[in-house]
């Protein structure tokens, strides 16, 4: 039988018994089985949200930063791209002669 067994951790908290109950309305109105469900639910997709939304920052600093690395530090255009300028100078100057 092939089966797994998910390591488990405890996670507490103190809140007061105002927050307490209206965690648990929250959770019995969103039809939720119980106070440790809703709760673990709702943190994971916040969790989630706020992990991509930090991604895509990072993401986009990075971008950034290469972007400008390549404007301020240009590479030496290569022999193939030396070869394309050639043959794009010879086309255009074909095209404006016909």
């Amino acid at each position: 039988m092939n089966t797994t067994i998910k390591e488990q951790a405890r996670f507490d908290a103190r809140l007061s018994k105002e927050q307490k109950e209206f965690f648990e309305k929250a959770a019995y109105l969103g039809g939720f089985r119980s106070l440790t469900d809703f709760v673990i639910l709702t943190v994971q997709e916040k969790a989630k949200e706020i992990v991509k939304e930090k991604e895509q920052i990072l993401a986009s600093e990075r971008d950034s930063q290469i972007f400008f690395d390549a404007i301020t530090n240009p590479r030496k255009p290569s022999k193939t791209l030396k070869s394309a300028y050639e043959d794009y100078n010879a086309f255009v100057s074909t095209q404006k002669n016909d």
